[in-house]
């Protein structure tokens, strides 16, 4: 399957492709178009040149799209997660998962778009505002670059392109160069959809070449980017005076006091660490429990760990496939051999087998190895024990990273102590800190990005406030 370029409402040839291979079997799945610079830059005319008619667009109209777009989903929903389990290699259950959340995301977008307003500022309160009247509007920022990652290719892209629409801002995607066919699968929707032409232009390659440009194109208002710290520094770095929108990494932990029913939380931590094999910004890689609980927590834990099935993506009963590349693979198992030679207990996992890297479990890991302190993106988990909950805070806190982080605890005032000294985006009582919905306000500190997604936070983000005064004498 040869794909196309989406520029300006058309798709068009590139003069060279990369092919792309299924992360699990290694079959070629497709060949990615790679845009030149001529095609980036047209595609940041096409989208500049729309601005204008996506800003006329009532919100009824912006809404309509998108509400239809949300139909287009759920009349494709198995075919849209076959996509995502193909080029991803996640598996099945959890890319339906993620489709019925990309059909949310993008139901919130189509509500949001009609609750777009300002407010009334009262200048008489100062002694030289009488007779005059004050208000703000929202106005769409602009040209939108968004840039992409591989792990959620349809909702962390929904979580981009709807509030641009909703806003009316038009946008020149760039999505994971492992995960465009979930890419080129929305322009066909959103086209079916009735979006104006130039409002959604799709173009694949390289980072370094096409995202430089759309990062310093002039003619782009605002970059949003999902991906890791260093290179969502870079793109700051470069962006001049647009605006930047960061959605980084993180080490997620959670803290188990004394007390607490481990059956109740042994399988949300489980899906926490090993969803998406692991490869998910909020996906629980720390675990702090009290000394008391330890040792039957990480029996429990090994033993749900150790029943997880392991195999082919597009097989509904896989929990567990293949990591995105062979690469990330080699660099997870380096990191689990590095902490086994530092004297961790492998609790289970840390070999490949049939390619796949069993789920593993680490305990007794010191802060400073990088299964611990650093993203690890795969599956694996660490379990520590602590003597109080206020060692189990210090540690999540001892980290460049901040997205969010969970407690168990029976008891209120442990509760709120957590949540106000935990230095994370994101607070989770009771819950793991995997846990998103979309509407949410989501984000981080540190490291882990300076925005918030959900609809109504990214919409803020996306458009310029104005202020207008009427001098009425």
């Amino acid at each position: 399957m040869k794909e196309k370029l989406y520029i300006n409402g058309e798709w068009v040839e590139a003069e060279q492709y990369a092919e792309l291979f299924s992360p699990y079997s290694q079959e070629k799945i497709a060949e990615i178009p790679q845009a030149s610079d001529g095609q980036v830059d047209a595609a940041i005319d096409a989208a500049y040149a729309t601005r204008e008619a996506m800003a006329n667009l009532t919100a009824y109209e912006k809404a309509e799209i998108l509400e239809k777009l949300v139909v287009l989903f759920k009349e494709n929903r198995m075919r849209a997660a076959q996509i995502i389990s193909l080029e991803s290699s996640k598996p099945l259950k959890f890319a339906l998962g993620e489709v019925d959340r990309t059909i949310e995301t993008y139901k919130f977008a189509a509500e949001e778009a009609k609750r777009i307003h300002g407010e009334m500022i009262p200048l008489d309160a100062a002694k030289n505002g009488a007779n005059r009247l004050a208000y703000t509007v929202r106005e769409p920022i602009g040209v939108i670059a968004a840039i992409t990652p591989f792990n959620f290719p349809m909702n962390l892209v929904a979580h981009k392109i709807g509030p641009a629409i909703a806003v009316g801002n038009p946008v020149v995607l760039k999505p994971a160069s492992q995960t465009p066919l979930s890419a080129f699968f929305l322009a066909e929707l959103l086209e079916q959809a009735g979006l104006p032409k130039g409002a959604l232009n799709v173009v694949t390659g390289s980072g370094r070449k096409v995202g430089d440009r759309l990062v310093t194109s002039d003619k782009v208002s605002m970059v949003t980017f999902t991906g890791s710290p260093e290179v969502g520094i870079g793109i700051r770095n470069k962006a001049g005076l647009k605006r930047v929108a960061l959605e980084l990494g993180s080490n997620a932990g959670v803290i188990i006091d004394d007390g607490v029913d481990l059956d109740k939380i042994v399988p949300k931590c489980v899906v926490g660490a090993f969803s998406n094999q692991g490869q998910v910004c909020i996906s629980l890689q720390r675990i702090y429990v009290h000394e008391n609980l330890v040792e039957a927590f990480t029996a429990k834990f090994k033993e749900a760990t150790e029943k997880l099935v392991l195999g082919d993506p597009l097989d509904e009963k896989t929990d567990i496939s293949a990591l995105i590349s062979r690469k990330e693979q080699d660099r997870a198992k380096a990191w689990i051999d590095e902490a086994v030679e530092a004297d961790v207990q492998l609790v289970t996992g840390g070999t490949i087998e049939n390619d796949l890297l069993l789920p593993t479990v680490l305990v007794g890991v010191a802060p400073h190895l990088k299964v611990s302190c650093q993203e690890v993106f795969a599956p694996i988990v660490s379990i520590n024990a602590i003597q109080s909950v206020e060692e189990g805070i210090t540690a999540i806190n001892d980290s460049r990273y901040g997205l969010q982080a969970g407690i168990f605890t029976n008891d209120i005032a442990t509760a709120m102590h957590a949540s106000k000294k935990l230095h994370v985006g994101g607070v989770l009582i009771n819950d793991i800190p995997t846990y998103r919905v979309d509407q949410m306000p989501y984000g981080g500190v540190k490291e882990s990005g300076n925005s918030r997604e959900g609809l109504k936070y990214t919409i803020e983000e996306m458009t310029e406030m104005k202020l207008v005064i009427w001098n009425q004498e």
